[in-house]
């Protein structure tokens, strides 16, 4: 499935990460490792936290790095102190025994996010800065060459590498990678990160562990995502129901389905589907349709919308049950469905609005063709 809340870079991360609460689907896996420290044993050289966005793995990792750099954790089992030289090296973001790559998904202070120089609003500065945020999640054979003299130092204690986003190192950086993994140091810990563990070289998932992080009851999820959102959604009651489709669309992710509820688009489904008929029973011209829903959402929300309502069209023209019972989809479908190749279309023209946004074409423009398709569909 797309990705829903529409992230598609390393958003900034702040250095309470390191302090933050465990989250309750984590209880398990944390009292594991933290046991393991504390009665002496080792932990896996090389460990992999894997799966899809939302399900809290770099929250999780963040605050075991802190826990396990720490001078007081036999007195904070539940997590790092938050007050020794250790934690305070880690809130100023200069800690000897912690590496990160790439550098941008180092957590750092709230203040320092703030004080980042603002994007200009020309258009080739805003091109330049899609370019560089691409790029800056890249990890490359320089950067894994860079580690050497801080993973071989030795005499130094317990030292941490983090790699985020894994799967976006070079081949290059890879294989680079993989003689400090078939040569593991003595207290040296490597944490790799993926959204995207399938897209990583089998040579590299070999040889590291996996956490177990991808299971989530069901009943932990609905009540973290129900204390989170509390009594409403964008002004409306939410009840069980509305709980479990927000899961269900994020793959059984409890901070992506809080995060899919707090995008601008999200309560919007509905109208979607009222100018998809309007469009299609031509009761409304796709540049009137175009005009009102630039004063709705930006393109890229709506894309994302549009992205949610294709996949569900497509699923109850397969027979399925829609994933969005809240909507009177079935009931459209029933007596008008849009034939395959439209589908297609729709989904090709989606995709090739996103480029063309990259490529800095007017808003106006791409939701005008837009408004054209969905006519069409």
């Amino acid at each position: 499935m797309n990705d829903l809340t529409g992230s598609t870079h390393a958003p900034e991360i702040s250095d309470s990460v390191y302090f933050a609460p465990l989250l309750p689907w984590q209880q398990g896996l944390w009292s594991q490792m933290t046991k393991r420290v504390l009665q002496q044993q080792s932990i896996p050289h090389a460990l992999l936290a894997a799966g899809m966005q939302g399900m809290g793995k770099r929250a999780f990792v963040w605050r075991l790095v802190a826990w396990l750099l720490c001078r007081e954790r036999h007195a904070h089992l539940s997590g790092a102190c938050g007050i020794c030289e250790s934690c305070q090296w880690l809130k100023s973001g200069t800690h000897p025994s912690l590496q990160v790559l790439p550098l941008i998904s180092m957590p750092m202070r709230a203040e320092d996010s703030t004080t980042k120089e603002k994007p200009s609003s020309t258009t080739k500065d805003k091109k330049a800065a899609k370019t560089t945020s691409n790029t800056a999640l890249k990890t490359k054979v320089d950067d894994i060459r860079a580690l050497q003299p801080f993973i071989y130092q030795g005499g130094q204690g317990m030292r941490i590498c983090v790699l985020d986003h894994a799967e976006q190192m070079t081949i290059a950086a890879a294989n680079a990678l993989l003689k400090t993994l078939e040569e593991p140091q003595s207290q040296v810990h490597l944490f790799l990160i993926s959204d995207s563990p399938a897209q990583l070289l089998p040579t590299i998932k070999s040889r590291v562990q996996q956490l177990a992080l991808q299971t989530i009851e069901s009943s932990v999820a609905a009540a973290y995502v129900t204390q989170a959102l509390g009594s409403t959604i964008n002004r409306e009651a939410v009840g069980d129901s509305a709980i479990h489709q927000l899961i269900q669309l994020s793959n059984g992710a409890p901070l992506a389905a809080i995060a899919l509820a707090q995008t601008p688009w999200y309560s919007k489904r509905a109208l979607w589907l009222t100018t998809w008929q309007a469009l299609r029973s031509g009761k409304r011209s796709s540049i009137a349709a175009s005009d009102y829903w630039q004063n709705q959402l930006d393109i890229k929300a709506f894309i994302q919308l549009s992205e949610l309502m294709l996949l569900d069209i497509r699923r109850v023209c397969l027979g399925l049950d829609e994933l969005q019972k809240d909507m009177s989809l079935s009931e459209i479908l029933a007596s008008y469905q849009p034939i395959d190749s439209a589908l297609e279309t729709f989904a090709t023209s989606l995709q090739q609005t996103k480029i063309a946004l990259q490529q800095n074409v007017q808003e106006k423009f791409a939701y005008d063709k837009l408004m054209q398709e969905l006519a069409y569909l």
